[in-house]
């Protein structure tokens, strides 16, 4: 068996395609459009190609987007004080800081400073509590982008074994809930289940696999279950190159569908961030519809 690739790019551009069509709605319907304000602070040599992914994919939907450099020793005062200042500006309608921030400031206070209805990035506690209830609109990017390439593959999930190694608050613990919302039966691992030696036995379980650890080929093509869906959200730079957090060319002999790093979830995420970003307008704009 050779696996299908799950083609990010091409997922993502059907996305932004209706999604362009909304934006003229609204653009028609309000005489404005969305406006996204992208927050990096210090040098991030990791999220400069997000963010200009970002700033190409605000370009293509015809919504405003600025970025917002500030230095690295940008205390979490100032910080705080700044994304106030944004919260408070009506014609910003989505915020999204980069990650990761410098050691000194808190990403978990700045998470909770951002004003819920501008958070496009779904980090928010009111949005990652919402979703436990599955009742909030914008979802964290990372794990909305998970969902679509799963459902990319037609695959129905109702009862399936879906595992997932990483429980992180912005991708981990989302995508669970989500595919709990689905009727799957979710494990999450975590380094505790490494350290324990127990890792490979709950992957080679997964019928549906999504891995977000950041560490190269953490997890070996040999224990894939044949068949198995394999989401990699890793992204790690191995001598110059950038690779994912599957062991790739075995997992794709075993595998039916798999994302490829590049070009599997990242521009999927992007994707997703313009639709919070249409969503965030709506609730402040857009009478909540």
């Amino acid at each position: 068996m050779t696996a299908q690739i799950l083609d990010g790019r091409a997922i993502a551009s059907a996305i932004l395609k209706n999604l362009k069509i909304e934006v003229e709605r609204l653009r028609q319907k309000h005489s404005r459009v969305p406006f996204l304000l992208t927050v990096q602070v210090g040098a991030q040599s990791a999220s400069d190609l997000f963010v200009r992914s970002q700033k190409k994919a605000a370009e293509t939907l015809g919504i405003g987007y600025r970025l917002e450099r500030l230095p690295e020793e940008t205390t979490q005062e100032r910080l705080e004080e700044r994304i106030a200042q944004w919260n408070g500006d009506p014609q910003i309608t989505g915020i999204t800081v980069q990650f990761p921030l410098p050691s000194h400031v808190s990403g978990r206070e700045i998470s909770a400073c951002i004003d819920p209805k501008k958070d496009v990035e779904g980090i928010h506690p009111q949005h990652l509590g919402q979703s436990a209830f599955g009742w909030s609109r914008i979802g964290t990017c990372t794990s909305l982008a998970v969902m679509e390439l799963i459902a990319a593959t037609g695959a129905d999930l109702y009862g399936k074994e879906a595992v997932i190694v990483g429980h992180s608050g912005l991708i981990g613990k989302p995508v669970s809930l989500l595919l709990l919302d689905k009727f799957c039966t979710v494990t999450v691992c975590h380094v505790a289940t490494s350290d324990r030696g127990r890792l490979s036995e709950h992957v080679k379980r997964a019928e549906v696999l999504v891995v977000a650890v950041g560490k190269a080929h953490m997890i070996k093509g040999a224990w894939i279950r044949p068949g198995a869906i394999v989401i990699d959200v890793g992204i790690n730079l191995v001598n110059g190159q950038v690779q994912g957090d599957v062991e790739f060319d075995e997992a794709v002999k075993a595998a039916s569908f798999i994302t490829p790093v590049p070009g599997g979830v990242g521009p999927v995420v992007v994707a997703t961030l313009m639709r919070n970003t249409l969503e965030a307008f709506k609730l402040q704009v857009d009478g909540s519809k």
